[in-house]
């Protein structure tokens, strides 16, 4: 299968989520696609990579919504002050209250999980 990643494309992602089993799942599955990832478990620590490194290192963020510290929606609305990095919010949180509430506070797409890997592709590709 080729990638649809364009290879020109910066491919470093902030990954925030505290499902480690998932998160290998998902870098796993990218990183023969060209991505590479800064693999974070709660917000305070994406708060102090980004304070740290900047944002600019990063194409895009895959955010999960339901964390111990906070929720996703509140650092995507966070990140949209900021910053303009595409942003794909990765939640159990299915309901349309739930992918409408992530898309009004700027995310670009919103996926359930179970999620097909290669969707998850597809869909980085999209918004990158």
């Amino acid at each position: 299968m080729t990638s649809p990643v364009d290879p020109a494309l910066p491919a470093k992602l902030l990954l925030l989520d505290d499902d480690v089993r998932l998160a290998t799942m998902v870098k796993d599955y990218l990183s023969p696609h060209g991505f590479s990832f800064v693999h974070v478990e709660s917000i305070a620590d994406a708060r102090s990579v980004v304070a740290r490194d900047g944002i600019a290192q990063f194409a895009g963020a895959l955010l999960d919504v339901m964390l111990p510290d906070q929720d996703g929606i509140s650092i995507t609305r966070e990140l949209r002050r900021r910053d303009q990095l595409p942003v794909l919010l990765l939640t159990a949180r299915g309901e349309p209250e739930d992918r409408i509430a992530g898309l009004e506070v700027g995310a670009d797409d919103y996926l359930v999980k179970p999620f097909e890997p290669r969707e998850l592709l597809l869909r980085i590709a999209t918004i990158l």
